[in-house]
């Protein structure tokens, strides 16, 4: 029996990285998922196979989450294959470097709409028809940042969109707990994911991030996954409104170089 038999779980961002290891977890968990892409679709079904070889379920949508339209369909997607969803994984993200007196309007909205407004309305759709099926509650789990609390110079417009999801998380917590549901972010540090591969290939620079991190290497996207999937489970059934760094404790001991 799986911490999350009987489950449904709707992640973005889930054909690659970090979303992908919280999909396959979650899987074997005993969860079935519904697995969100926007670019691979051979990461997708990577993805579904996994979930299928340890013996649960997944479907695959096709859904860019800055757009209402993709939102409706990705929610939808849960209750005609599964019948109902109880756990929403916001993880979908990405990030811009410019110097913040270079950016434009446009790398702005990008980032914002992806790491922020994304969410926020994927999260009231998930909400909403949860509400309209009289259900109790559900779980919802954000994939935020060390960067919601920690600066990050060149990255302004990513720091703004997960400072804002922090916010929102908490504002959520207090609102939606009567309804019954529990809303949480997790934050990474320093993941080895393919968004890193630059940093990986880059030595100087990757070793004087490995000083700054006290566990002393990089943490994997399984590291992640671990803390999600108890999240979602009913061993975190009192959880709410808070924040798990999963950074082998850089933000305690970052130095700006």
């Amino acid at each position: 029996m799986g911490r999350l038999d009987g489950k449904i779980a709707i992640i973005t961002g889930a054909g690659s990285g970090i979303g992908q290891a919280i999909a396959k977890r979650l899987g074997s968990e005993g969860a079935r998922v519904v697995i969100d892409y926007i670019g691979s679709a051979e990461g997708a079904q990577e993805t579904k196979r996994a979930i299928c070889e340890s013996g649960s379920d997944a479907e695959i949508v096709q859904a860019d989450i800055t757009q209402r339209a993709d939102v409706d369909k990705l929610i939808d997607a849960a209750w005609s294959r599964f019948g109902s969803a109880d756990i929403l994984v916001n993880n979908a993200g990405m990030e811009h470097k410019s110097n913040f007196w270079e950016t434009t309007e446009e790398e702005y909205d990008k980032v914002l709409a992806v790491n922020l407004r994304g969410p926020f309305f994927l999260t009231q759709r998930f909400v909403q028809r949860l509400m309209d099926a009289q259900y109790r509650g559900g779980r919802i789990i954000n994939i935020s940042s060390v960067h919601e609390d920690m600066a990050f110079p060149g990255f302004s417009t990513y720091c703004c969109s997960k400072g804002g999801l922090r916010m929102l998380m908490r504002n959520l917590a207090v609102e939606l707990a009567p309804l019954g549901f529990t809303i949480n972010n997790v934050a990474p540090g320093a993941i080895v994911t393919p968004i890193n591969k630059a940093l990986l290939e880059d030595k100087p620079k990757l070793e004087a991030l490995l000083k700054n991190i006290p566990l002393g290497r990089l943490g994997t996207a399984e590291d992640v996954a671990a803390v999600v999937a108890f999240l979602a489970s009913d061993e975190a059934a009192y959880v709410n409104g808070a924040t798990y760094t999963v950074d082998g404790g850089l933000m305690r001991n970052y130095h700006e170089q």
